[in-house]
């Protein structure tokens, strides 16, 4: 079922529809990441003097570029923990959009969903930020352990898994109906949550898994609500 939505998701790419989103989305992330990326560049050479005394070598002049240019290593190293919440931020701003393209090409017997505003959706996607931050920062002292991986992406799998799942499910069933389909399913929409949230932690292919990710939700909430 799960291999079967994202194979589903993945096969839409071609659509023009689908694709104007996915560029919007894998658009939106470079900027973020490449902002994030400057403020870590031009901090390290504001921050690091033009020339270093190293003792029995005298003064070292490259010293702050050969950091400055570290910090893009440094940035593809974040990469790999910001695009989770960059995840659950994007849901509010193009999941309603997915969601469309979506059930227009698959689901064409479906009548139109209700649309959630913006500002609503925005603000949810907000408070579920800090939610992810907040849970992230609680586990900090389980990642330095054997089991960080299983911590890790079992967490943010969960709530990743939680938020896409809901707000697809909103859009059709309300938010109590909603509740209750995503208690009904838990297990098979942690494992969809899981499944995202291991390539949202490898470089480039991650741009893309935020909008892959609610387009595999939306096919996995008609799959288990028929």
């Amino acid at each position: 079922m799960i291999p079967a939505s994202f194979l589903a998701a993945l096969g839409q790419i071609g659509d023009p529809r689908f694709r104007w989103v996915l560029i919007q989305g894998v658009g939106l992330t470079l900027m973020l990441l490449v902002s994030l990326y400057a403020l870590v560049f031009f901090g390290v050479r504001w921050l690091l003097p033009e020339t270093v005394d190293i003792p029995w070598i005298g003064e070292v002049a490259f010293v702050e570029q050969l950091l400055s240019w570290g910090s893009l290593i440094l940035m593809m190293i974040l990469s790999v923990f910001l695009m989770i919440p960059v995840a659950s931020a994007f849901t509010g701003m193009f999941l309603d959009e997915v969601a469309d393209a979506v059930e227009a090409k698959h689901y064409p017997h479906l009548s139109p969903a209700p649309h959630v505003s913006l500002s609503e959706n925005l603000r949810e996607s907000i408070t579920f930020l800090g939610v992810i931050v907040v849970a992230n920062l609680a586990a900090l002292v389980l990642y330095i352990t054997p089991f960080a991986p299983f911590v890790f992406y079992g967490l943010n799998g969960f709530l990743l898994s939680r938020e896409y799942f809901r707000m697809v499910a909103v859009r059709r069933l309300g938010r109590a109906d909603a509740k209750s389909a995503y208690r009904r399913n838990m297990a098979t929409i942690w494992a969809a949550g899981v499944l995202m949230a291991v390539p949202l932690t490898i470089p480039v292919m991650n741009l893309l898994i935020p909008i892959l990710g609610a387009a595999t939700f939306t096919h996995l909430f008609h799959k288990l609500n028929p």
